[in-house]
C-alpha cells in the first residue's frame, strides 16, 4: 500500500505578510528621518579634565632622617656634637613671656608645636643628656628614625589611627604579591618643630554621567 502523501506547509496568511511589510516600511522610514538629522543632534559633551597630577603625587612632602640614611646622603646636620659640648646640656634662653629664643645657628628652626605655645621647650622631645636620641616623657629613648612612639606618647588616637592605616599615607601595594607598601613617619608630613600642614585645594568632585541641564546649580571651583 503506497503511503499516504504530506499536506504541503500552510503559507502565509494575507495578514502576516501586510504586518511585515509595514514593519519593515516603518523602519526604512525611521532610518532615513534619522539620517536626514531633522531632530537635530545633542551637543557634544565638553571633554572631562584630568585630574590635577599634584593630587596624585606619592612623594612626601619632607624626607626624615631614615629617608636621608637609606639614600646615604650627608647627615652632618644631625651630629649635634660638631658644635654642643657632651655630658653638657646646652643652655635654654626665654624671653620675658617665658617663649623660647631660638639661637642664631638655629634660625632655620620655628617653634610652633601646639597653638597655646606651651610647647616650646626643646628638651620635651630632644634628650637633653644625649643629643643624638629622643626621650618620651616616660623616659623611653628612641632613635630619630624611630619617631612615631615618640609622637604617640602625646598624640596618642592620632597614634592608635595611624597605627591602623586610618591616618597618614601609605605608598606602594596593597597587594603585597606585587611588591611592597611604606607607611609614611610622621616627620614625612608633619614638620616636628611646627607640624600643621598648610591647608590646600580639595580634588574636584566627580563628574556627572548625565547632563544636569541648564537648571543645575553650578558647581564653583575649589579654592585653595
Amino acid at each position: 500500500m503506497a503511503p499516504s502523501p504530506q499536506p504541503a506547509p500552510p503559507r502565509p496568511g494575507t495578514r502576516t505578510l501586510v504586518v511585515l511589510a509595514a514593519v519593515t516600511v516603518g523602519f526604512c522610514a525611521l532610518a532615513l528621518l534619522l539620517s536626514a538629522d531633522l531632530w537635530g543632534r545633542l551637543p557634544a559633551r565638553p571633554q572631562i579634565p584630568l585630574v590635577d597630577p599634584a593630587f596624585l603625587e606619592t612623594t612626601p612632602w619632607r624626607q626624615t632622617y631614615s629617608d636621608l640614611a637609606k639614600a646615604k646622603e650627608d647627615l652632618s646636620d644631625f651630629d649635634c656634637y660638631a658644635c654642643h659640648q657632651k655630658d653638657k646640656p646646652p643652655p635654654l634662653r626665654f624671653d620675658a613671656n617665658h617663649k623660647l629664643l631660638v639661637p642664631d645657628e638655629h634660625s632655620s628652626i620655628v617653634m610652633g608645636h601646639g597653638t597655646h605655645e606651651r610647647n616650646n621647650l626643646c628638651f620635651n622631645c630632644h634628650n637633653e643628656h644625649d643629643l643624638l636620641t629622643l626621650q618620651i616623657r616616660d623616659g623611653t629613648i628612641v632613635k630619630f628614625d624611630n619617631i612615631p612612639p615618640l609622637c604617640g606618647s602625646c598624640h596618642g588616637p592620632t597614634y592608635r589611627d595611624w597605627e591602623a592605616g586610618a591616618h597618614g599615607r601609605t605608598n606602594g601595594y596593597w597587594d603585597r604579591r606585587r611588591g611592597e607598601a611604606r607607611r609614611l613617619s610622621c616627620a614625612n608630613c608633619h614638620n616636628p618643630h611646627s607640624p600643621g600642614i598648610p591647608t590646600r585645594a580639595p580634588a574636584p568632585p566627580p563628574h556627572p554621567l548625565r547632563d544636569p541641564g541648564p537648571h543645575a546649580p553650578a558647581q564653583s571651583a575649589p579654592t585653595p
